[in-house]
């Protein structure tokens, strides 16, 4: 563990300040939350499963050409990431018909969409991170046009590639979150991808293999990550 200067202590992570001052610590926690940190629970081994899947990720995703702040693994459970300007926002893209998508409109769950949605939420646990329009976003300051069409350029692009690498694991991929922030002057994508902050189902079953597990009670939550994760790794 870290003697570094605690800089940001989230529901998943806790975020330190490292030797180089352009740098940051990510350590990842065994804390499960769900609705918004209303339900919340210890389950030893879920920080390093969710790192390890977080790392198979973002190294595809560097090879493929997205610029991320990953700098390196140092553990299982700790990375070190460059430091960033984040956007107070959070970019979700949906593929198939699922969650607060299928309750809103009252539509069939699982239905495959003719195009990628993109959302956009406020980053504020206080507000429960409302929705945002892209007008609001601009009103508010929070991005600029230009960064809204780079951020949501980056969002597509990273979800034509993460389609087939989750589905060569027999995955289908759902819908998922992105952060994004600036690093001298350049929109990158931050934070973390596991199933904490995405929705996978298996090809097969349709059965959830990520955080509905522990929303809706429907399973060990550990042993489905691990499964994510082998799975992953033998593809």
């Amino acid at each position: 563990m870290t003697n570094e200067k605690l800089l940001y202590e989230g529901k998943a992570k806790n975020v330190y300040q490292a030797e180089n001052e352009d740098e940051v610590l990510m350590v990842y926690k065994d804390q499960a939350t769900a609705f918004n940190g209303k339900k919340k629970e210890i389950l030893p081994g879920k920080g390093v499963l969710n790192c390890q899947i977080s790392m198979l990720v973002f190294d595809y995703l560097i090879k493929n050409g997205i610029k991320t702040h990953l700098v390196k693994n140092l553990s299982d459970h700790e990375q070190l990431v460059k430091k960033t300007d984040v956007f107070s926002l959070e970019v979700v893209l949906r593929n198939i018909t699922s969650g607060s998508l299928v309750r809103k409109f009252q539509i069939e769950e699982g239905q495959k969409l003719s195009t990628p949605i993109i959302e956009f939420y406020y980053k504020s646990d206080a507000l429960d991170d409302p929705f945002i329009n892209e007008s609001q976003i601009h009103a508010l300051g929070i991005a600029d046009k230009e960064e809204v069409e780079v951020i949501k350029e980056q969002a597509l692009e990273i979800n034509q590639l993460l389609i087939p690498f989750f589905a060569k694991a027999d995955f289908d991929l759902v819908d998922f979150k992105l952060e994004f922030g600036k690093y001298n002057g350049q929109i990158i994508l931050v934070d973390e991808f596991s199933p904490d902050n995405c929705r996978l189902w298996d090809k097969t079953s349709h059965h959830s293999m990520d955080k509905d597990v522990f929303r809706k009670h429907e399973g060990d939550l550990v042993e489905t990550y691990h499964d994510v994760l082998q799975r992953l790794q033998d593809k």
